[in-house]
C-alpha cells in the first residue's frame, strides 16, 4: 500500500511540472509573439507609404508572383518587388514572349501604378551571382545606414546581376544622394533609381507622422559591415569607397505610368 501511495504522489508531482512548464512555454510564445507584432508595427510606422499602400504592395507582390511561377516557363527567374504600388521586375526569361507575358500579368491586377519592367533575356543567374546580388544588397544597405544626411529607412535596395535599383517615397536631394552612395560602393555596375518623388516638405511631414506613430523600440545594434557569400574580386572590394571610380546613375521608365500626382 504504501509503494502504490510513493508511485502516485510521483505521477501527480511529474503531471504538475509537465503542467507548469507548458504554462510557461504558452506564456513565454505570447510574449514572443507581442513582441514581433510590436517590433513589426515600428517598422511600418518608419514608413513612408500609408498602411493602405504597404498592405497593396503586399498584395500586389504575392498576387503577381504566384501567376507568374503559373505563367511562365520554369527556366525564368523573375523577381517582383513592390513599393508604393509602383511594380519593379528584375530577373531573367528566355524569350521576349516572356517578359512581355510578365509585365501583362502584373498590369491586369488591381492598384498598380506603374511598371518598371527590368527583365533581361538569357538564361537564369547562377547561384553564385545571385549570392553576389545579396552581399551587395547588404553592402549598399550598410552605406545607406552610414551616410549622416539621409534615412537608410527611406529606400528599398534591389539588386540584379551587379545593378542596384533604388526605390523610395524621397525627395530629390534625398535620391541623388542615396544613388551616389550606391554607385561608390565596390562591385555595383550601376544604379538605376525607380524613386517616386515627393517635396521636401511632404517628406518632413510623412517622417514626422511615422516617428509619432511608432511605438518605443530600443535602439538597433551597432552596424557592422555583414559580408553575404564571397566576393569575386577581394583586392577591389577591400578598397576604402573614396577610391572607388562610382558606378554610372540612371533613371528608371516606367512602362505603364500611374498616379501622376507623384513625380518620376
Amino acid at each position: 500500500m504504501s509503494v502504490f501511495r510513493i508511485k502516485t504522489t510521483l505521477v501527480r508531482t511529474t503531471l504538475v511540472v509537465g503542467l507548469a512548464a507548458g504554462l510557461s512555454a504558452t506564456l513565454q510564445g505570447c510574449f514572443l509573439l507581442v513582441a514581433g507584432a510590436a517590433g513589426g508595427g515600428a517598422l511600418m510606422a518608419t514608413d513612408r507609404r500609408t498602411l493602405g499602400a504597404q498592405t497593396e504592395d503586399r498584395e500586389i507582390q504575392v498576387k503577381s508572383l504566384a501567376q507568374i511561377n503559373q505563367n511562365l516557363p520554369q527556366q525564368a527567374h523573375v523577381n517582383v518587388t513592390v513599393f508604393n504600388r509602383r511594380v519593379l521586375l528584375t530577373g531573367e526569361v528566355p524569350d521576349d514572349a516572356s517578359k512581355q507575358k510578365a509585365e501583362q500579368i502584373v498590369r491586369s491586377l488591381n492598384n498598380v501604378n506603374a511598371i518598371v519592367n527590368e527583365l533581361t533575356i538569357g538564361p537564369a543567374a547562377e547561384l553564385s551571382s545571385r549570392t553576389n546580388d545579396s552581399y551587395l544588397e547588404t553592402r549598399v544597405k550598410t552605406a545607406l545606414i552610414a551616410e549622416k544626411n539621409i534615412s537608410a529607412n527611406n529606400f528599398k535596395v534591389v539588386c540584379e546581376n551587379g545593378s542596384v535599383y533604388l526605390m523610395g517615397l524621397v525627395t530629390r536631394d534625398e535620391g541623388a544622394r542615396g544613388a551616389d552612395v550606391a554607385s561608390r560602393v565596390p562591385g555595383v555596375t550601376q544604379v538605376v533609381k525607380v524613386f517616386q518623388y515627393i517635396l521636401p516638405q511632404d517628406a518632413t511631414a510623412a517622417s514626422a507622422a511615422a516617428a509619432a506613430s511608432a511605438p518605443a523600440a530600443p535602439p538597433p545594434p551597432p552596424t557592422t559591415d555583414a559580408t553575404v557569400g564571397t566576393v569575386p574580386d577581394a583586392s577591389v572590394s577591400s578598397r576604402p569607397l573614396d577610391q572607388q571610380a562610382p558606378a554610372p546613375v540612371t533613371n528608371s521608365s516606367p512602362v505603364h505610368p500611374g498616379n501622376p500626382a507623384v513625380s518620376q
